[in-house]
């Protein structure tokens, strides 16, 4: 145990983790905030949809020669999501059917693009390193780490500031319509900055993976909690311990960052199910 703590504290010392450390626990956090209310509005797919898109993205800005990829990405994506939402309101085009097309699509392209102009040696491992985040979250640039700051705190105090009209179109939109509420404005904020947290978290967890990270908290949470707020901090404490968690192991033991992460919110998720039929029980 001493020896393991030594480690950690040897690895503290590089300044790359501590970045990761950091930018990593802002991720999460701002994906838990957005979990609660994609799960309970039943959007969780939306997320899935994004995270191709981001994909997409990333592939475009790669073949553009583009360094910094980051604010390309979020707004390609960020425009996608105001497209999705248009989109799945229309009559032709439901919302699911929006969300696969937009979500293949994009992977199929990014893919294709990435095939056709790469300038890698190692083009597999580049787009396993897309999907599912390998180690990139400890090769973050200083202008990275700051632009990952900034957006998370946007996300963290958009969320706070506008608690009570999330709440309200989260549980009953038209209930919250008929109080004048423009759900419309603050569905679209969402959307954007659902958009904003997927852009994140590809550096963490991967575009495939990142939909875990955003559900996964959120359905822990649920099985002991029922309150809005209740839901929500304990989803935050879950997915900032779990990020923290898969890194560290990740770090020591050298395995992916993203799979680490999610694997360690499976764990609790099974846990807390677990913890909740017995409490049932008993």
């Amino acid at each position: 145990m001493t020896e393991l703590l030594e480690k950690i504290i040897l690895y503290w010392q590089f300044p790359f983790v501590r970045n990761a450390i950091v930018v990593g626990v802002l991720i999460s956090l701002c994906s838990s905030l957005l979990g609660v209310t994609l799960v309970l509005n039943r959007f969780s797919f939306i997320g899935d949809g994004l995270s191709h898109v981001a994909f997409g993205a990333m592939a475009i800005a790669a073949v553009l020669n583009i360094t910094n990829d980051m604010p390309v990405v979020l707004v390609i994506t960020v425009f996608c999501a105001v497209l999705l939402l248009r989109t799945g309101n229309n009559a032709v085009i439901k919302g699911d059917a929006a969300v696969a097309m937009l979500s293949v699509g994009s992977l199929a392209v990014g893919y294709l693009l990435m095939n056709i102009f790469s300038t890698s040696s190692n083009l597999s491992g580049d787009v396993c390193a897309t999907l599912f985040g390998s180690t990139s979250i400890l090769t973050l640039t200083e202008n990275e780490v700051s632009f990952s700051v900034i957006l998370s705190l946007v996300v963290v105090l958009t969320f706070v500031f506008f608690y009570n009209k999330i709440f309200a179109i989260t549980f009953d939109e038209d209930f919250a319509r008929a109080t004048g509420i423009k759900a419309d404005v603050y569905n679209l904020l969402t959307a954007v900055i659902v958009a904003v947290v997927i852009v994140l978290a590809m550096n963490l967890v991967g575009s495939l993976l990142i939909s875990a990270l955003i559900i996964f908290p959120a359905l822990s949470a649920m099985r002991i909690f029922k309150s809005f707020k209740s839901v929500t901090i304990c989803s935050v404490i879950i997915s900032v311990f779990c990020a923290l968690l898969g890194m560290i192991i990740s770090i020591l033991a050298g395995t992916p960052v993203g799979s680490t992460i999610v694997a360690a919110d499976m764990l609790t998720f099974g846990a807390f199910f677990i913890f909740e039929k017995f409490s049932r029980r008993f």
